[in-house]
């Protein structure tokens, strides 16, 4: 196993100012790397506290990049269909030169409705949006001369620059919550998966995780594919104070993401199924179920280290993203996560990363 932390703000300026928040943001990017993590990761969400301080992730990893020369850089998602394939192709080749071929990228659909109608763009069209841009981007990562005729983009033929630094193109990830057709999809392309098993049920995450390794190994790949699972991450020396303040600001998580997700009480989409049920569900989060089931990483480091145990128990080698700033705790209390985390936690599990 490895472990990142993963930069998810549930903040607004009534919270934290943007500015102090990327200071700290950095601050502890740096801090990973010190400390031997083999990953930072942040999001794209835009206009909400959950996850609003990041519209665009490769900002501020390319922040990351000039402060770093190890880590791994990894977009925990950037949002195909807000951007046009090809500036978005060409923004993360950038990042990618930029940081000495260290990127990861993950796409994901977006599920937010308040997004959708941001940007003009029918809630019904998420997975035929994401599919074309997706291909599109790695072609023009891959090919020059591109030419691309689609049902939501046309253009070509075209080389984009500046070409990836790696080759034929960064490590692809794609998001996905819960279905078993897009991690089947994912493994036959030879992509990685980002996961939040926060969400879904152990047999759910366990079903989906074995589609998707054995369409990875009969699609011919090598190995069994990256995984990345994210989880809420709070740990001090003293298992009290940990459990006490990990409830605390979980609690101020879910607040923030059922205020974002409340437009689904009246949006339906046949692209989201199920989804009218995600407000209840955020609205009834219990952190003491959450920690006995194993969906946070919460506590002293021995009982973070035996929930990482059960981890690996369920699902096997993957990756963990630790989101360390979720709730919004002070920066001190974050360092303090990640220092123990990588000292006390990481080095009892872990184990060489698979970049695909």
């Amino acid at each position: 196993m490895r472990f990142g932390i993963n930069l998810f703000p549930t903040v607004g300026p009534a919270d934290k100012p943007a500015d102090r928040y990327f200071a700290d943001a950095l601050r502890l990017a740096e801090l990973a790397e010190r400390s031997g993590l083999d990953h930072v990761k942040t999001v794209e969400h835009h206009a909400t506290p959950y996850g609003g301080y990041s519209p665009d992730p490769v900002t501020l990893l390319a922040a990351v990049a000039a402060r770093t020369s190890r880590i791994r850089l990894v977009t925990g998602a950037v949002i195909p269909a807000f951007t046009h394939p090809v500036a978005l192709a060409g923004r993360l080749a950038m990042l990618d030169n930029i940081s000495g071929g260290r990127l990861s990228v993950g796409f994901a659909r977006a599920f937010l409705p308040d997004e959708f109608a941001a940007f003009g763009i029918p809630l019904d069209e998420s997975r035929a949006r994401f599919d074309e841009s997706v291909a599109a981007i790695e072609r023009l990562w891959t090919d020059e001369d591109v030419r691309h005729e689609g049902r939501f983009h046309t253009f070509g033929p075209l080389t984009v620059l500046p070409r990836p630094l790696q080759r034929p193109h960064p490590p692809v990830l794609v998001a996905s919550a819960r279905s078993p057709e897009s991690c089947v999809a994912a493994g036959r392309a030879g992509r990685g998966l980002l996961l939040v098993p926060s969400i879904n049920s152990v047999e759910r995450v366990q079903e989906v995780l074995a589609l998707y390794r054995e369409e990875w190994r009969r699609a011919g790949h090598p190995g069994e594919g990256e995984v990345q699972l994210s989880y809420s991450c709070y740990l001090a020396d003293d298992d009290a104070e940990a459990l006490e303040q990990g409830r605390r600001y979980a609690e101020r998580t879910n607040a923030v993401l059922a205020d974002a997700v409340e437009p689904w009480v009246h949006t339906r989409s046949d692209q989201y199924p199920g989804y009218e049920g995600v407000v209840e569900k955020a609205r009834n989060a219990d952190f003491g179920r959450q920690l006995a089931s194993h969906r946070v990483l919460v506590g002293d480091p021995a009982r973070v280290l035996d929930t990482v145990h059960q981890i690996r128990e369920w699902f096997g080698e993957v990756t963990v993203s630790a989101q360390v700033i979720s709730g919004n705790p002070p920066l001190a209390e974050s360092e303090r996560t990640v220092t123990l985390l990588a000292e006390q936690v990481a080095p009892h599990v872990t184990s060489q990363t698979i970049h695909i």
